[in-house]
């Protein structure tokens, strides 16, 4: 019986370095952060996303402002921590904001709180019993704005 070729081979069945290296990269960053964990407070470290050794430098990634700002306290820790697992000798910490956790947060839609027709109603009364005329002008042109904004709503 012939042996039956088989006409396609998956792309990671050949050997390739560079999917290698990549990987054990990988292995290195999650291995730094764990250690940059433990180095941590707990408030803090939960905090710290994301590493990546490039050079000297070392940059974690973090989800805000208020955050970076912690993490750059420790920046003597961390660098010492990591010393021993780094093939380069890190010398330099740069701390980012996450773009996409500054995507994320959305400020609600602030509407504006329209009283009910019989408060706009009573405001009007008060402004035409009023007898300071400049107090009587402000509460009357308040209550025809109101009611324009009621009718909008």
């Amino acid at each position: 019986m012939a042996k039956k070729l088989i006409p396609f081979r998956a792309a990671l069945s050949f050997p390739n370095r560079t999917i290698a290296y990549f990987y054990s990269e990988i292995e290195q960053q999650k291995l730094i952060l764990r250690c940059i964990h433990d180095k941590l407070p707990a408030a803090i470290a939960k905090h710290a996303l994301y590493c990546v050794i490039n050079g000297r430098k070392l940059t974690i990634y973090t989800d805000t402002a208020a955050w970076a700002s912690q993490l750059r306290f420790y920046n003597n820790v961390i660098l010492t921590a990591v010393a021993p697992i780094t093939r380069d000798t890190v010398t330099i910490m740069q701390i980012k904001v996450r773009l996409e956790a500054k995507q994320e947060i959305s400020q609600p839609v602030r509407r504006p709180l329209i009283p009910s027709a019989e408060k706009i109603m009573l405001i009007h009364e008060q402004g035409l019993i009023i007898s300071d005329e400049q107090l009587k002008q402000s509460l009357l042109r308040l209550s025809v704005t109101l009611e324009k904004s009621r009718s909008l709503v």
